[in-house]
């Protein structure tokens, strides 16, 4: 039998550079970040993609460049123990570079956020996990715009890299979104998302 669900989470997905991660600080709430369980770059069942302009590069906006079933077992070990053994992982270097403790302090909630959360929304919600699944989003060009500033700023990739994957992901945009509905999540602004947690917690 599974041990009782002591905290449920709050699934925040949405296209990077959405504002997921700036919408998580302002909430208060144990932050999991599901970016932190992409695979390593030197890992062979990374997908590959070929953007315009140049060699084919690891598609890091594929559900198959991280691992999925870690990330699962992560959210329920929080849900059910209140803390979880979580990695981290350094974009630039595109690995792993340590772990940490995660802990909810009695937290009846905390935010599972990333590019990839709404792939997790219908597992957590057949094990009776979830309290709120929600997709933020917000204008194409705005969230190119922020993500390519931030992409830049934390040298994430190589600049070439950063612009061919940004034109991408705002053509990928409104299917990135309509994907996430699909799979479970409402969408709403960014101020929207604030003020519906807020109510929840």
């Amino acid at each position: 039998m599974s041990a009782p669900v002591l905290a449920q989470v709050i699934v925040i997905a949405g296209p990077s550079g959405s504002g997921k991660s700036r919408l998580c600080r302002r909430l208060g709430l144990p932050v999991l970040n599901l970016d932190d369980f992409y695979k390593d770059g030197d890992d062979p069942t990374l997908p590959c993609v070929d953007l315009a302009g140049g060699s084919p590069i690891v598609d890091w906006d594929s559900p198959a460049s991280r691992d999925a079933t870690d990330a699962l077992e992560t959210i329920e070990r929080l849900c059910r123990t209140g803390s979880a053994d979580v990695p981290t992982y350094d974009i630039a270097q595109s690995r792993r570079t340590g772990h940490r403790v995660l802990a909810l302090g009695g937290s009846g909630y905390f935010v599972a956020e990333g590019i990839f959360a709404q792939e997790v929304v219908g597992a957590c919600r057949r094990r009776g996990l979830v309290a709120d699944a929600i997709c933020v989003t917000q204008h194409p060009l705005v969230t190119f715009v922020r993500r390519l500033t931030r992409d830049l700023r934390e040298h994430r990739k190589p600049p070439l890299v950063l612009l061919r994957r940004g034109w991408a992901l705002l053509r990928a945009q409104r299917r990135v979104i309509a994907d996430a509905a699909a799979l479970g999540c409402e969408v709403v602004s960014v101020t929207e998302a604030g003020e519906r947690i807020r109510a929840l917690v």
